[in-house]
């Protein structure tokens, strides 16, 4: 029996006029479904995206906010849409390479196909600033002498602040327990007021927060230092070589799209992410631009479904 995403492929290669191999696409406007309410830092990034592939493509690019389960709702909105260029997913990692793996979901990862990764964004581990440590070998010997063991705050049973924590705890040969918060931003609030004392945070989200004195940065998730606080090393640097953990903020678009189309969405994003001004405003939300090609956003989601499986594993959430 062939599969949704087979028959969705098949109908849309019957279908297809020759315009879009002519160059003709986009003739008429394109919704990027973003899967979450409006006004986070991913709501605003998309817009900025969507304006310029607007300004770059001559059609307007229209950001739709699809709410509910999570994230999944929206996510499935678009594997159902048909292939032809004008329904866009803003996918972000939980719902393509978590959700999938941790419970089921009625869409697969291969319902998409991968347009451009536009920015990857870094976690901090951080410490309310109560908390008597600096560094992370600090932490670590901190979290050891805990007499009622460590407890943390992270946005979700299963969200990237939570597996970030399981994954780092694990490689410091730590243990601890998670308090799950419906949101990084409720979790953070609460280590910001001295309830528990430590999480993963959205860099962006916890910038501001450090800046203002109330936590602690102790290091970050990524490869590479951010530019907003040079100071604060990695994880890898502080004796965890290698270690990493980001997400990343994308295009895909429902599987049988026509590679003519997705390889026109890639270099208009690869081009406004090369733009100053975009560098700029994306930098200000505390990501990093990407505006990789198809290629190289699909190799990026197959790692991240293999490190994400494994997280799911040791903390002992179910997996299919």
């Amino acid at each position: 029996m062939l599969s949704r995403r087979h028959i969705i492929a098949v109908a849309a290669l019957a279908g297809f006029t020759g315009s879009a191999a002519a160059g003709e696409w986009p003739e008429k406007p394109v919704r990027i479904i973003f899967p979450y309410a409006a006004g986070s830092t991913g709501d605003a990034t998309a817009r900025l995206i969507a304006r310029r592939l607007s300004d770059g493509l001559g059609q307007p690019f229209i950001v739709e906010n699809r709410v509910g389960a999570n994230g999944v709702i929206g996510t499935d909105a678009v594997a159902r849409s048909a292939p032809d260029g004008y329904t866009l997913l803003w996918a972000v990692t939980p719902q393509i390479a978590i959700a999938p793996v941790m419970t089921k979901v009625p869409y697969d990862a291969r319902e998409f196909v991968p347009i451009t990764a536009v920015s990857t964004n870094r976690f901090a581990l951080l410490v309310n600033a109560q908390v008597p440590v600096r560094t992370v070998p600090e932490f670590i010997e901190y979290v050891r002498t805990q007499p009622k063991g460590f407890t943390y705050a992270e946005g979700g049973a299963g969200s990237i602040t939570h597996l970030s924590m399981v994954l780092f705890l694990n490689r410091a040969g730590l243990k601890g327990m998670n308090v799950s918060y419906k949101g990084t931003q409720p979790a953070l609030t609460d280590v910001v007021a001295g309830h528990l004392p430590a999480m993963f945070a959205l860099f962006g989200d916890a910038l501001s927060q450090a800046e203002n004195g109330a936590i602690r940065l102790l290091a970050v998730s990524s490869e590479q230092r951010a530019a907003q606080a040079p100071n604060v090393p990695t994880i890898a640097e502080s004796g965890f070589p290698g270690f990493k953990t980001t997400s990343w903020w994308g295009l895909m678009a429902p599987a049988g799209t026509p590679k003519i189309i997705v390889d026109r969405i890639a270099a208009e994003i690869g081009s406004a992410t090369r733009d100053p001004k975009i560098v700029e405003q994306l930098t200000a939300f505390g990501v990093d631009p990407i505006g990789n090609s198809p290629a190289e956003f699909a190799a990026m989601v197959r790692a991240d479904i293999e490190l994400w499986a494994r997280a799911i594993k040791l903390a002992g959430l179910r997996a299919n």
